[in-house]
C-alpha cells in the first residue's frame, strides 16, 4: 500500500463526453478513503502554472450527466519540454499532490509518463476520447457518446437523402482512426464507409454506386472518417459526383461529436474507471493505463498503451459491404 495522501486530477487533449462522470467518480473515492483531492484547471497547462482548486464531494454535484470538462483543457506546449515538466513536478510538490490522474487521449499519456520517468511522479492515465484509438483497452470515455450523436444525424439525413434521391457524404470525426465511422457506417446503414486504415479507391466507389442505381437504387449515404481521404468528403464528393449521374452533398457533422449529454455506457464506463484509477494509486500502483477488456478492468503499462497502436475492426468493413448489396 502507498502513502498517498492528495491526489491530483486533470483533463486533458480534447474533451470527450464522459469526463465529468471520471472526475466526480475521481474525487468521491479518494474522499470515501480518506484522501484530499486537488482539481489541476486546463490540463497540464494548469499543473506548470500551479493553477489548482482543493475540491469535495460536493464540488462534483450534477456533474455526472454534463458534457465537457469542469475542470477545463486545453493543449499546452510547454509541458512538452523537459523545463516545463520540471516545473510541473515542483508544483505538485509544493501543493503536497503525491499521486497524479489524467484523464485524455494518447497525447495526454505520453506527458504523464514522461513526468513520470524524470521525476517520479505517481501517474495513473484514464482514456477519455472519442477516437476509441487507445491500445490497451475496448472502449474509451466518450465513444459511445460520439457515435450515438453521429448516428442520429445520419439517420435524420437519410431522410433528405431519400426524398430528393441524392448521394449523402457524411464526414465523421477521425484524422487517423476509422472507428466512429465504421460503428455509425454499420449501424446507419451506410451504403459505404472510408476509413484512414484502408486504401479509398475512388473509382471503384463510383462503379459501386452506379451499379446500384441501375438496380434501381435512388439514394446512397457514405460515411467518411475525416482522415480517410485526402480533402475530406468534399472530395471524394466532388469525385464522384462527376461519374456518378446523382447528385451529391458534403455534412460535416464536426465538433458536435465531442458535446452533448453522455450516454448511460460511458457514464458508467468513466465512473468505473475513476474509481479504479484511485484504488490502484492507494495499491501503490504507478506508470499504468486503467482500461476494460472483455467487461473487466484492466491495468496497462503507459509505455504499452503509447508505444502501441491500436487496431479497428475491419470486419465491420466487410459486414457494412453486405449489408449494403
Amino acid at each position: 500500500m502507498s502513502e498517498i495522501s492528495n491526489i491530483g486530477v486533470l483533463t486533458s487533449g480534447g474533451d470527450a463526453p464522459g469526463m465529468n462522470a471520471a472526475t466526480r467518480a475521481t474525487v468521491r473515492t479518494a474522499i470515501a478513503n480518506g484522501l484530499r483531492v486537488t482539481g489541476i484547471i486546463r490540463g497540464y497547462t494548469g499543473l506548470v502554472a500551479g493553477d489548482f482548486e482543493q475540491l469535495q464531494a460536493r464540488s462534483v454535484s450534477n456533474i455526472v450527466q454534463l458534457g465537457g470538462t469542469m475542470l477545463k483543457t486545453s493543449r499546452c506546449e510547454a509541458f512538452l519540454e523537459p523545463e516545463g515538466r520540471e516545473q510541473a513536478a515542483a508544483r505538485m510538490a509544493d501543493a503536497g499532490i503525491d499521486g497524479l490522474i489524467a484523464i485524455g487521449g494518447d497525447g495526454t499519456f505520453r506527458g504523464l509518463r514522461d513526468i513520470y520517468v524524470e521525476h517520479g511522479v505517481s501517474a495513473i492515465g484514464v482514456p477519455g476520447t472519442i477516437d476509441n484509438d487507445i491500445y490497451g483497452t475496448d472502449l474509451t470515455i466518450g465513444f459511445d457518446t460520439a457515435v450515438n450523436t453521429a448516428l442520429e444525424s445520419i439517420d435524420k439525413i437519410r431522410d433528405t437523402a431519400d426524398s430528393h434521391d441524392r448521394i449523402f457524404f457524411i464526414e465523421v470525426m477521425g484524422r487517423k482512426c476509422g472507428a466512429i465511422a465504421l460503428e455509425v457506417g454499420v449501424s446507419g446503414g451506410a451504403e459505404a464507409v472510408l476509413v484512414p486504415e484502408v486504401p479509398v479507391d475512388l473509382d471503384e466507389l463510383s462503379r459501386a454506386i452506379a451499379q446500384g442505381k441501375s438496380q434501381g437504387k435512388t439514394s446512397y449515404i457514405v460515411v467518411v472518417a475525416e482522415g480517410a481521404h485526402e480533402g475530406g468528403a468534399q472530395a471524394v464528393c466532388d469525385f464522384v459526383s462527376r461519374r456518378v449521374e446523382l447528385e451529391g452533398r458534403v455534412s460535416i457533422i464536426g465538433h458536435v461529436q465531442r458535446g452533448g449529454s453522455p450516454t448511460s455506457a460511458d457514464r458508467r464506463l468513466a465512473s468505473r474507471m475513476g474509481r479504479s484509477a484511485v484504488e490502484a494509486l492507494i495499491e501503490g500502483r504507478a506508470d499504468i493505463m486503467v482500461g476494460v477488456r472483455c467487461g473487466k478492468t484492466v491495468h496497462v503499462p503507459l509505455e504499452e498503451a503509447t508505444s502501441k497502436k491500436k487496431t479497428v475492426d475491419l470486419d465491420l468493413l466487410t459486414l457494412a459491404r453486405i449489408m449494403a448489396t
